[in-house]
């Protein structure tokens, strides 16, 4: 089953919290993703890759990515073995230098962030990278003051596709996932969002590993974060 495409006209989704994924659901940050990768690389003494090959890679944290980077595959991130330490750590120095310096977010992020903070709905950021990559990112966008919670991938034992980081914001935000709508681009934000419990709206611009969103069976897909908002009506009981 696939997912028609929501508009402005469909039935809202009465909700009493939002969460969102963040690469490639509120933000482009591949620039400065492919900016560290090929820095990587170069310290490690080989070629760089193409950006539509970094895009490709994006998803599952840090971690996998460099996987995938280092094998050329996507496979790589299933193979259960960690990055190589050298590796990884050569990634994380140059992606602190590069986090947010082209990261920009998408068309209709901060119109759809401002309808649903004005509708009085608590909004989360559930994402795989690093806490100490999110924050300053969220910050140099502009986005950090619409959130309430941020669960970056090290703040708890598991990632994206396992509902858990959904489970413990909704948590945080006194709300049960039931009533709670995530946003994300992935079939991995698909996966954590139907594990939790809550409904998933998808949009078709982002990182999306491979999977197009229009085969993926959730309860919509969006053009644009506003456009979303649009679709979510705060529930008030």
């Amino acid at each position: 089953m696939t997912a028609s495409t929501v508009t402005a006209e469909a039935e809202k989704i009465s909700a009493r919290a939002v969460l969102f994924d963040l690469d490639g659901t509120l933000l482009d940050t591949v620039f400065d993703l492919h900016a560290a990768a090929c820095a990587m690389l170069r310290d490690l003494g080989r070629p760089e890759l193409p950006i539509e090959s970094t895009r490709a890679y994006v998803g599952r944290g840090i971690q996998n990515l460099v996987k995938r980077i280092l094998a050329g595959s996507l496979d790589a991130a299933d193979d259960g073995v960690p990055a190589p330490a050298e590796a990884l750590a050569s990634f994380r120095r140059h992606y602190a230098q590069e986090n947010g310096r082209n990261a920009k977010p998408y068309p209709g992020v901060l119109e759809g962030l401002a309808m649903l903070k004005d509708r009085g709905l608590p909004l989360a950021v559930i994402t795989n990278k690093p806490q100490a990559f999110t924050v300053p990112l969220l910050e140099q966008t502009g986005l950090a003051r619409f959130f309430d919670v941020v669960v970056g991938g090290d703040v708890l034992p598991k990632l994206k596709p396992d509902p858990m980081p959904l489970i413990w914001a909704c948590g945080r935000l006194g709300v049960s996932p039931a009533d709670t709508v995530f946003i994300g681009d992935s079939v991995n934000d698909l996966l954590a969002g139907r594990a939790a419990g809550c409904h998933v709206l998808l949009l078709p611009y982002g990182y999306n590993e491979g999977v197009d969103v229009q085969e993926l069976d959730c309860d919509g897909i969006v053009p644009s974060v506003a456009s979303a908002a649009q679709c979510i009506g705060a529930r008030t009981r």
